[in-house]
């Protein structure tokens, strides 16, 4: 585990990044940090209209696009800001759905070993009841 390193990062400063760092559909899913720690990142993530599929439900895209956005930020935490990296390999495995009149959903990313070119983190997606309803395991390489 990688909690025992210094944080190199501020709320405020990975907040900004979600608005400068990421692609303009990223920043319509309005994510908000709500924390941060050496290798750990808690987003806020509004189950909005514009995510609900047909079942009523979050769709899964957007599960996965919030996970991975947060393994970036859980990675600056580490780093003290942005450093390109790209998505290696992302396996999410989808527990329970996410009802589209939640409100919102929290997503934990946690970076379990950073290497000097890889990455490896988990992604959990906790829905408004506390339940876990989506698990990402992820690898990144940092370029």
């Amino acid at each position: 585990m990688t909690t025992d390193s210094p944080s190199l990062a501020d709320l405020d400063m990975l907040q900004a990044a979600l608005g400068s760092v990421f692609a303009d559909y990223v920043r319509r899913l309005d994510l908000r940090v709500l924390e941060a720690r050496a290798g750990e990142v808690v987003l806020a993530l509004p189950v909005t209209r514009e995510h609900v599929h047909s079942g009523g439900v979050l769709c899964g895209q957007t599960m996965m696009a919030a996970a991975d956005t947060a393994m970036v930020l859980a990675v600056m935490t580490r780093l003290g800001g942005f450093k390109p990296m790209t998505t290696v390999q992302m396996n999410t495995s989808f527990l329970r759905p996410v009802s589209g009149t939640s409100g919102a959903a929290r997503v934990v990313a946690r970076v379990l070993r950073m290497g000097r070119s890889l990455v490896f983190g988990e992604v959990q997606l906790i829905d408004a009841d506390d339940e876990l309803a989506a698990h990402s395991t992820t690898t990144c390489a940092l370029l």
